[in-house]
């Protein structure tokens, strides 16, 4: 089996989510393809991701797809400027690795799970994410003003435990008591006794509402430093907090352990930090007790398995980060369903929306809180038709 080549794939984007999905189909001559997502959908970077994947993709022409690891370390060793870990170059690096594994299942007619080891667990407790978006929603434009009040928070929470969910994640510190969004100004070297109180009163909301027995998340998204975070962590430690997330922008593992030190709350973070080499820092000065490393831009399935039993020996959890496409979705059941370490799996807002989920054929969703795993060979996603028809397509021979 031979690649023959490999098509780039943006979707048209969704105005009413902000992603933009960029995946590639890595084709074969006997008719088997994958697909694989470069996953920086949100924010900045989808179109260079795009561009990327067609630099590196040239690469792969002729070689076996079978062969991930061959094929893993020929890219990141020759495409030069990955080996610093940049985000884009990694991204696409996961889509073509990731389109890799869906080939293997079906050339062999496995579910991914089985080619990483088998399943470990046969359901994944989930979380409903990104409350501040809103939950049950056609689209996040519409909330601004609610955002502000703390009530909304609450009954967000509320939807999410009525659907069956016994834990949510929301960042309190997004918007301003008007529902606009913070600057960063806001946020470092010092917050303000009037924000603290504020983000301090959405907490409070979203635990009165949901009572002691769910778990709460708490997401800073990076938007503070150390003095900030250490701030927000003590103020929040009374409030039952499961992990508190991103408290500071993942670049010096030295400055997480400091706040790890001052706050009595288990710290997580991953979703922009790419390879082993970038998670082995943390977990060597031990600040974390989550990694969340996203399959579309750690390096792949290949990668984001060795990050998992990396973490594994430091008992360091894992709960993969999901905010792209349904097909990010389901690499992420699979992987999590095999490794030994799994926390809980993030299931986004923007993964309710009726826009993405239009975008592939299957429409994986928990049930009381609980996914199954998909069985279809491969990965177990495809692009819906709708999807195909409206996007940019681009072949690489």
């Amino acid at each position: 089996m031979k690649i023959t080549s490999v098509d780039v794939i943006a979707l048209e984007p969704d105005p009413g989510c902000l992603n933009r999905t960029v995946l590639c189909r890595v084709n074969t001559g006997e008719g088997i393809y994958g697909l694989g997502e470069a996953a920086v959908a949100i924010g900045t970077g989808a179109p260079a991701a795009f561009e990327q994947i067609k630099d590196l993709a040239p690469m792969t022409i002729g070689m076996d797809p079978l062969c991930h690891e061959v094929i893993w370390e020929k890219v990141f060793r020759q495409s030069f400027w990955s080996q610093g870990n940049g985000a884009i170059l990694m991204a696409a690096i996961s889509a073509i690795d990731i389109a890799l594994w869906d080939i293997k299942g079906k050339a062999m007619n496995l579910p991914l799970y089985r080619l990483l080891g088998g399943k470990q667990r046969e359901t994944l407790r989930s979380y409903a994410s990104q409350l501040q978006f809103g939950w049950r929603v056609d689209k996040f434009i519409p909330f601004k003003g609610a955002r502000g009040d703390p009530a909304y928070y609450g009954e967000m929470a509320q939807k999410a435990v009525q659907d069956g969910f016994d834990a949510v994640k929301a960042n309190f510190l997004r918007f301003d008591k008007n529902g606009n969004a913070l600057p960063y100004t806001a946020t470092n070297g010092y917050v303000s006794k009037e924000l603290l109180r504020l983000e301090e009163a959405r907490i409070r909301a979203t635990r009165e509402a949901v009572g002691p027995d769910v778990d709460i998340i708490l997401e800073n998204h990076a938007m503070t430093d150390a003095s900030t975070a250490i701030q927000i962590g003590k103020m929040a430690r009374d409030y039952g907090i499961m992990f508190y997330e991103e408290t500071t922008p993942p670049l010096n593992p030295g400055v997480m352990k400091k706040i790890a030190e001052a706050v009595d709350i288990p710290l997580a973070t991953g979703e922009r930090t790419y390879t082993r080499w970038g998670f082995l820092p943390f977990l060597e000065n031990h600040c974390l007790q989550v990694i969340q490393p996203d399959i579309g831009n750690c390096g792949g399935i290949t990668e984001a398995k060795k990050i998992c039993d990396m973490a594994a020996i430091y008992d360091v959890s894992v709960q993969t980060h999901v905010c792209s496409s349904p097909i990010s979705v389901a690499v992420s059941l699979h992987l999590e369903a095999a490794i030994p370490n799994f926390i809980i799996h993030e299931h986004h807002v923007c993964n309710t929306l009726p826009s993405i989920r239009a975008q592939c054929k299957y429409d994986y969703q928990p049930v009381n809180g609980y996914f199954s795993i998909p069985e279809i060979p491969g990965h177990g996603q495809e692009l819906s038709d709708a999807a195909l028809k409206t996007a940019r397509i681009e072949t690489v021979k």
